[in-house]
C-alpha cells in the first residue's frame, strides 16, 4: 500500500513543476488529477469480482507489475494526452487493491484483531507520503520531476516479485498450525477463502449478486461514509502541494518538509483507531460501538480543515491541516465494516462496490476543487472538504444501524 499510494500521489508532488513544463492550467490539472479516478471507479466492480475468483498471490503480483510499468512510463510523458492515458491505466490496475487487502485480512484475522490489521495496511496510504515526501521533493529538485515516476515505478516492479514469492493463505502457509487456524476460524476469520475454488464452482458476475450489494440500506450507509472520508484523502493527494506552493506561498522545500506533517497525522490517526477499536471489542463492547465510535469522532474532527481559511502563518496552516488529516486517519478503518457486514460469498464484490462509491471522489473532488479555485481563492474548496466530513459522520450515525453480517441470499444460478 505504500507503493500503491506513492504511485497515486507522486503526480501531486510533481504537479507544480510538471504543470509549468507542460503548460497546464488549474482546470487541465484538475482533469489530469481526476483521470486516475475514472478508470479506478469503473474497474471496481469487475475488480471485486476478480478478487472473488483469483487467489491474491497471483492477482496482486500481476497488478502491481502492470501499474508499476505505467508509472515508469509517466517519467517519459510528453503532453496532456499521454499523461491522461497513463493515469487511466494506473487507476484501472490499482482498482482491486483494497478488495484484495480486505480479503487477505478477512482470511487471516479473527474479528477481535481485524481492525488493528486493517489499520496497519491502511496506514500504508500515508506512510510513503509522510516519510518519503521530503525525499521525493529532493529528487525532484535534484534530478527533475520525471525521476519521481521512474524510481517509484521500479520499486513497484521489485515488490511484485517479492509478493508472489512470499504470500500464502493461512491454510497453505508453513508457519501456521491447527491451533492458529482454529483461533482465526472461531473468531470469525474466513480461512477457507484462501483455498482454491473447485472447478465449476466459479460464479460469473451477474445482476443478482450486484443487486444484493446495491439494495441494502446498511451498505449504502457505508458507501456514503466512505465517499465523504475519501474526499479529504483525494484533496491531499492532488491539490495539497499546489495549495501550499501557489496559494499560500510555500517554497518547494517548505512544501516537502512541512507538507509531510499532515500525512504523519493521518498515519498516527489510523493506527490509533484500529487499536482502540479492537480494544473495545475485547472489552466486550458491541461491534457497532467499537467500530463506529472512532470513525464518527474522526470525521467530525476532520471538519476542522476549514480553519485553515482563517490563519496566515505556515505553522498554523500546517497544524490545522495535520489535525484534520489526523481525524481522517482515525476514520479510515471503514474496511472493518465491510469485513463484518458483507455477505460471506460476496466479500470481494461488496468491497469493489464500496471502493467504487468511495472513490467517485477521486473523479469529483479534483474537478470540483479546480473549479472552486479558478478565481484564486481556496476558501470555498476547504469549506467543501469540511462539509464532506460532516456528511460522513451523519451517515455512520443515522444510516448504518447495527453492525452484523448480511445473509448471502439465494444463488442466482438457481
Amino acid at each position: 500500500m505504500v507503493i500503491n499510494y506513492l504511485d497515486r500521489a507522486n503526480l501531486s508532488i510533481a504537479a507544480p513543476l510538471l504543470a509549468r513544463d507542460l503548460a497546464l492550467d488549474s482546470v487541465k490539472m484538475g482533469l489530469v488529477f481526476s483521470a486516475f479516478g475514472w478508470s479506478y471507479v469503473l474497474c471496481q466492480v469487475p475488480g471485486g469480482w476478480l478478487v472473488d475468483r483469483v487467489h491474491p498471490r497471483k492477482l496482486y503480483a500481476v497488478l502491481i507489475a502492470l501499474w508499476s510499468v505505467a508509472t515508469v512510463l509517466l517519467g517519459f510523458t510528453a503532453g496532456l494526452a499521454m499523461l491522461f492515458a497513463l493515469r487511466l491505466a494506473i487507476g484501472a490496475m490499482e482498482a482491486p487493491s483494497f478488495p484484495i487487502n480486505n480479503r487477505v485480512v478477512t482470511t487471516w484475522f479473527p474479528e477481535s484483531e481485524r481492525a488493528t490489521a486493517i489499520s496497519f495496511y491502511t496506514s500504508g496510504q500515508f506512510v510513503g507520503l509522510a516519510f518519503l515526501t521530503p525525499v521525493l521533493m529532493f529528487l525532484q529538485i535534484r534530478f527533475g520531476w520525471r525521476s519521481l515516476f521512474i524510481i517509484v515505478g521500479l520499486v513497484g516492479l521489485v515488490w511484485a516479485a517479492i509478493w508472489y514469492a512470499i504470500y500464502r493463505g493461512p491454510l497453505a502457509h508453513r508457519g501456521t498450525n491447527s491451533a492458529e487456524i482454529e483461533l482465526i476460524r472461531s473468531g470469525g476469520g474466513q480461512v477457507d477463502l484462501s483455498e482454491p475454488r473447485a472447478a465449476g464452482t466459479e460464479r460469473a458476475l451477474n445482476a443478482g449478486d450486484l443487486g444484493q450489494v446495491l439494495s441494502k440500506s446498511k451498505l449504502w450507509g457505508l458507501y456514503i461514509g466512505q465517499y465523504s472520508a475519501v474526499s479529504m484523502q483525494w484533496f491531499f493527494m492532488t491539490w495539497f502541494p499546489i495549495y501550499l506552493v501557489r496559494y499560500r506561498g510555500f517554497s518547494l522545500q517548505q512544501a516537502g518538509w512541512l507538507g509531510s506533517l499532515p500525512f504523519l497525522g493521518a498515519f498516527s490517526g489510523v493506527l490509533c483507531s484500529g487499536m482502540v477499536s479492537d480494544f473495545l471489542v475485547r472489552r466486550g463492547f458491541s461491534l457497532s460501538i467499537a467500530r463506529k465510535t472512532p470513525m464518527v469522532t474522526g470525521l467530525l474532527l476532520s471538519t476542522s480543515i476549514v480553519g485553515a481559511n482563517y490563519v496566515r502563518t505556515p505553522a498554523w496552516i500546517v497544524a490545522i491541516m495535520a489535525l484534520a488529516f489526523f481525524g481522517n486517519g482515525v476514520a479510515s478503518i471503514s474496511w472493518s465494516l465491510v469485513s463484518a457486514i458483507a455477505p460471506r460469498r460476496l466479500i470481494g464484490l461488496t468491497g469493489g462496490v464500496f471502493n467504487l462509491m468511495g472513490n467517485i471522489s477521486s473523479i469529483s473532488v479534483p474537478v470540483i476543487v479546480g473549479a472552486l479555485v479558478r478565481g484564486g481563492d481556496f476558501s470555498l474548496a476547504l469549506a467543501f472538504i469540511s462539509a464532506m466530513g460532516l456528511t460522513g459522520a451523519l451517515s455512520y450515525i443515522l444510516v448504518i444501524g447495527k453492525i452484523e453480517r448480511l445473509p448471502d441470499g439465494p444463488d442466482p444460478r438457481a
